[in-house]
């Protein structure tokens, strides 16, 4: 793998021109920017996606933008069941990545079985570069980074293909 220098997320997904794919494997992430919607939501306080102004973000932008270039963002989300507190509160504001343009899908992980997939999260784009993500076992973000190995690439695709073509999409899909 070549030391690819890691470009911000907003700078790759504007460099995309077809599609922008991310799997999400993990049941907890301790992600810092998502603390207030966490202690909202656990409060019964989430703002909902039909107020924008209050939820919005830079993120939401970039997506936008992106889909509005025609490039078709997708994302896949293998979960166990019943689901976490985590998952439970990310289902609650999947809405807000709908609204920005992107297409989300949920997989039981027990209906994952016989896919092989990667141990790690990522975002790939155009088919041609991963962003692999690196987390701690509590779900706490350690790393990013970039991989342009073809063959990579070409497996990183296949199995979000794979799940993609299994999940169940975000309106039709309930968390118990």
């Amino acid at each position: 793998m070549s030391q690819l220098a890691l470009l911000p997320f907003a700078e790759l997904l504007a460099q995309c021109t077809t599609s922008a794919v991310h799997l999400e494997n993990r049941d907890v992430y301790a992600v810092d920017e998502e603390d207030q919607d966490l202690k909202a939501w656990r409060a019964g306080e989430l703002a909902t996606e039909e107020d924008p102004t209050s939820w919005w973000s830079s993120f939401h932008d970039v997506i936008g933008a992106a889909v509005g270039r025609g490039v078709s963002v997708q994302r896949a989300r293998v979960i166990s069941m019943p689901a976490t507190e985590y998952i439970r509160f990310e289902y609650a504001c999947t809405p807000r990545n709908l609204a920005a343009g992107e297409d989300v899908r949920w997989l039981p992980r027990d209906q994952a079985l016989g896919l092989l997939l990667p141990v790690h999260d990522f975002w790939l784009f155009d088919g041609q570069l991963i962003r692999w993500h690196h987390f701690a076992g509590d779900g706490a973000h350690l790393r990013d980074e970039l991989d342009d190995r073809q063959a990579v690439a070409a497996q990183t695709a296949a199995a979000f293909r794979a799940v993609w073509d299994r999940a169940v999409p975000h309106r039709e899909f309930a968390i118990a």
